[in-house]
């Protein structure tokens, strides 16, 4: 993997795509800087070596019009803070007055381009437009794995244009290791968790990390599609009646794969879709008509847990609950406290993927697991086992 601790860049000037797509409330204020100061690492490593960095990133969907609302303008001071230095901003990111930016750069300095979204040309992969992206650096550096997926002039295309001198960032090249140390390269037992409310949406992760893992816990929503399957009463819960086959086939195939499946075996019910519903525990395959399964029971949770400690690489993916209503959070909540359990006992985990970053962030499990993925789609597509195209475009 060719990273910037390959390179030098003393009196180099590296353009870096960066993923500063980040919250802002009503005054356009930074409110989750998680993604900035994820780059840190990068862009003092390219300093310390004597060189300076431009950042190039998107925002939002501005549908290649130039909108002051998302303008990374408003993102500079909050920038300059994490970075722990003044950074300068050109109002346009290609043509005259960015290259002029670029040309007046110093050793040491950081420069923030405006948002390659404003030109169509940024999600088109347009060639003419990533080689005048170019001609602002002599280096290009990867840092973005949540745009990775992309096939964007600013991620897959502009890397032609530098055939010596592309690099992944420091924050790429610990996202495809977390992965490879999953999906290749763990310690067994390998147990991964996968959640949410559709088995459609996980089927591919499904299929290519069988060969990978010892364990597979399938929680949330998509359980009671395989519970179903399997002859169970599930009452009024969430289930894709279409993907029934589908289901079976999953267990026979983990079958093959010598993998150990663990489904709920009761759950946390209620009489509607409610936080403040009526609430029971149930035998997950004998849910009474009106009711549905919204929670993953107490003998579910330790179950689970004794899978957990007993592993030694964890992939987390999905809530195994509807966390968002507090009553039906536990759960998920007793979860997350298996696996931070278990890396303190040892294991890496890796957490990925949107609804169970969300849960991490929101409830302080950040620091209690090995890594907490950037990207979500990235992160996805990675675990089918597709090469991203903003990978490809440094490896190839």
């Amino acid at each position: 993997m060719k990273t910037i601790q390959d390179f030098n860049f003393k009196d180099k000037k590296a353009l870096v795509r960066v993923d500063f797509n980040v919250p802002q409330d009503d005054q356009l204020n930074v409110t989750d800087n998680t993604r900035i100061v994820a780059v840190k690492p990068t862009v003092d490593k390219i300093l310390a070596d004597g060189g300076s960095v431009i950042l190039m990133a998107h925002l939002g969907r501005p549908k290649g019009e130039a909108k002051d609302e998302f303008s990374l303008k408003h993102i500079v001071n909050e920038v300059s803070s994490v970075l722990g230095k003044e950074v300068k901003f050109v109002e346009e990111c290609v043509g005259e007055k960015a290259e002029k930016a670029a040309s007046e750069l110093q050793a040491g300095d950081i420069l923030l381009l405006e948002n390659l979204r404003f030109h169509n040309e940024e999600e088109k992969g347009d060639e003419a437009f990533a080689e005048q992206l170019s001609k602002l650096a002599d280096a290009y550096v990867n840092d973005a794995f949540g745009t990775a997926h992309r096939a964007h002039a600013s991620t897959a295309v502009i890397a032609k244009f530098f055939p010596s001198t592309k690099f992944f960032g420091l924050l790429m090249a610990k996202e495809l290791q977390a992965i490879d140390k999953v999906l290749k390269s763990g310690e067994k037992p390998v147990t991964a968790i996968l959640g949410g409310s559709k088995v459609s949406t996980k089927i591919t992760i499904i299929e290519n990390i069988l060969p990978a893992v010892d364990n597979l816990i399938i929680g949330g929503g998509m359980s009671f599609t395989f519970i179903k399957a399997l002859g169970g009463h599930i009452g009024k819960s969430i289930v894709e009646d279409d993907k029934l086959d589908l289901a079976l086939s999953i267990l026979e195939k983990a079958k093959q794969h010598n993998v150990e499946i663990y489904l709920p075996s009761d759950v946390v019910i209620a009489d509607s879709f409610s936080n403040d519903a009526e609430r029971k525990v149930c035998n997950i395959r004998e849910i009474p008509e009106t009711w549905q399964g919204l929670d993953a029971g107490p003998k579910s949770r330790d179950q689970f847990n004794d899978v957990l400690l007993n592993s030694k690489t964890i992939l987390w993916n999905g809530p195994i609950g509807v966390f968002e209503m507090s009553n039906f959070a536990a759960g998920t909540s007793a979860l997350g406290d298996s696996i931070a359990e278990a890396t303190k006992l040892g294991a890496f985990s890796l957490v990925g993927g949107g609804d169970s970053v969300a849960f991490v962030k929101q409830f302080g499990y950040g620091e209690k697991v090995s890594y907490v993925s950037t990207g979500g789609g990235a992160m996805l597509e990675s675990l089918e086992g597709l090469e991203l195209p903003g990978v490809a475009a440094i490896n190839n």
